[in-house]
């Protein structure tokens, strides 16, 4: 949360637009760092529950916390946020990159935290290869991209929360998110968090914004 206001220059005064919140802990240090509102929109009833309890915990003025289907919810909205904010929310998506495109009429700046696939790193990591399928490319608004099927598997077994709400996701490659943005118009990309060693498959994180220069 620090790097992704540092690469801004501040978020004081903004509203911020949260996908997947979790526990509400990056929601507590967006207020933190003088945000006017962070809408955070959280699917798992059990993470929601707990980011209420946060919010009293903590005297949370500037965060609301809603119930319910983050994806849906950027579809039906008029955005006007200024920044998007998403950690853990692209991969265990169905359809990722339909939650890329709808980023750009939401607010010009975006801040993600993913896993995605690397078909050398997954391989080679019998503690997850099992879990995907091979490479497919598919194309959107004539932008053709590289996915891979996951599934859950005994994930789903799991009395807790696995990742997703579905048995299985879409893991884009990094290439893939990185291009896919580009093509959409966010001419300033910073990566950072680089861990091509994840335990659970590569992840990186990503600050993007409609401008080259903040």
């Amino acid at each position: 949360v620090a790097w992704a206001v540092a690469q801004t220059g501040g978020v004081v005064g903004w509203r911020i637009l949260e996908i997947g919140p979790l526990e509400g802990g990056h929601s507590c240090m967006l207020e933190r760092a003088g945000a006017a509102e962070v809408l955070a929109i959280e699917a798992n009833t059990r993470s929601f529950l707990k980011c209420l309890c946060v919010k009293e915990v903590f005297g949370l003025q500037a965060v609301q916390f809603l119930l319910g289907d983050g994806m849906a919810f950027m579809e039906q909205d008029a955005g006007g946020f200024d920044m998007v904010f998403a950690s853990g929310v692209l991969y265990p998506l169905q359809d990722p990159m339909a939650f890329l495109r709808l980023l750009p009429r939401m607010a010009p700046r975006v801040f993600l935290w993913t896993h995605y696939f690397d078909d050398t790193i997954v391989r080679h990591a019998s503690a997850i290869a099992h879990k995907f399928g091979q490479v497919e490319q598919a194309t959107i608004g004539g932008f053709t991209y590289e996915f891979v099927e996951q599934s859950y598997k005994e994930a789903l077994q799991w009395s807790g929360f696995c990742g997703g709400s579905a048995p299985t996701s879409r893991w884009l490659t990094r290439r893939s998110i990185i291009d896919f943005l580009c093509h959409l118009g966010y001419r300033r990309i910073e990566i950072a968090f680089e861990a091509p060693d994840h335990p659970n498959g590569p992840a990186f994180a990503i600050y993007a914004d409609l401008k080259e220069s903040r």
